[in-house]
């Protein structure tokens, strides 16, 4: 049965392929945002990073998928990195044998591009062995049905700066484009002294 195993990339612009993908992340338990094919389609249209999608098959069943991104620039360097401008990453697979398999080939793509390095930002530490960072820290917390359980799960200060912005008559709105929430945030990195991304990213989006 191992020896049925087939690395081939899928094609992020073909439809029918982009749904199968996307199909296994949302059912994959570590499948995250930045692993949908739409990531990666945005990753190249807006910044032109050249992205691949790496599907594992066994006969005609998906089983296991590694997207990623290849960065050449005199600033980032040479990188083949899952996922470009994103916090996660790595391989999602129905087994071991099989993640170990498009590790493998993600190996060979990068030796095969001349890249720098091979980076997979995974949930999970999955190789002792590997050179790891330790850059990003995730929070969650389950939410409740009750809008008051969850108002007495924030901490009492900021509960009363909710409450008070409620009073005040906070609501939200959905806008037809990103115009309104590109302008706040350019205007919270600038003054942190960061460049902001580009508008057209957060328009991809």
């Amino acid at each position: 049965m191992q020896a049925s195993l087939r690395v081939r990339p899928l094609v992020p612009e073909d439809a029918a392929q982009a749904r199968l993908w996307d199909a296994y992340v949302l059912r994959h338990p570590l499948g995250t945002f930045f692993h949908l094919s739409g990531w990666a389609r945005v990753v190249n249209r807006v910044w032109g990073h050249r992205c691949y999608l790496l599907g594992a098959w066994q006969g005609s069943h998906l089983v296991g998928v590694l997207p990623l991104g290849e960065i050449d620039s005199l600033l980032f360097g040479h990188s083949l990195t899952s996922m470009p401008f994103a916090v996660y990453g790595g391989v999602l697979a129905d087994s071991e044998w099989v993640a170990s398999a498009l590790e493998q080939a993600a190996i060979g793509l990068a030796s095969s591009l001349s890249t720098s390095h091979l980076e997979l930002r995974y949930l999970n530490k999955r190789h002792a062995d590997w050179p790891q960072q330790d850059l990003y820290v995730t929070f969650r917390k389950e939410l409740s049905g009750d809008d008051e359980a969850n108002m007495l799960a924030i901490p009492r200060k900021q509960r009363a700066m909710v409450r008070k912005g409620l009073s005040a008559g906070l609501r939200h709105e959905i806008d037809p484009d990103a115009g309104r929430f590109f302008a706040l945030f350019a205007d919270n990195v600038h003054r942190h002294g960061t460049p902001a991304m580009s508008r057209a990213w957060f328009e991809g989006l």
